[in-house]
């Protein structure tokens, strides 16, 4: 395993991170849809903004579906984006993802992360398994990693 940026191992230790990885793992084993966390050091302005950006650098608009998921952290300047492609954000719409961003952002406050991101990625998957079901031919079209910028 590579060894991570600074700003990095003092948000979440290494065991962290391995269970952020496990719960993206479970939340994609019920659907066939995507999810990514990406944890970037910094974003001066809209979370939003810079989530998209990074969903699109990461091919996440390439789903068969349009169903991915990103979950976009910046960690010095603790702010937070979730959002959904098209296709699930059509079905879910966005008071779901403020919801979400709210319930995730508590855990932040607390410095428990990992619960937060755990958390999320269980909701994510739960929503994602209702709308876009696991099929036979289902096939893993992004990496589970957590991406770190």
């Amino acid at each position: 395993m590579a060894r991570h940026p600074r700003w990095v191992r003092r948000f979440m230790s290494a065991a962290d991170l391995d269970a952020v990885t496990r719960a993206i793992a479970l939340a994609e084993a019920g659907t066939s849809a995507e999810v990514r966390v990406h944890l970037d050091h910094a974003c001066p302005g809209d979370p939003a903004a810079r989530a998209v950006e990074v969903f699109e650098r990461l091919g996440m608009h390439r789903t068969a579906e349009r169903s991915g998921v990103l979950v976009y952290v910046a960690v010095t300047d603790r702010k937070l984006a979730i959002i959904g492609d098209e296709g699930i954000h059509a079905r879910v719409g966005e008071a779901y993802w403020r919801r979400l961003v709210d319930a995730t952002t508590r855990p932040f406050r607390e410095a428990r992360p990992r619960d937060g991101l755990v958390h999320s990625l269980a909701e994510i998957g739960e929503a994602l398994g209702r709308h876009f079901p696991r099929r036979a031919d289902d096939s893993n079209e992004l990496d589970d990693r957590i991406s770190i910028e």
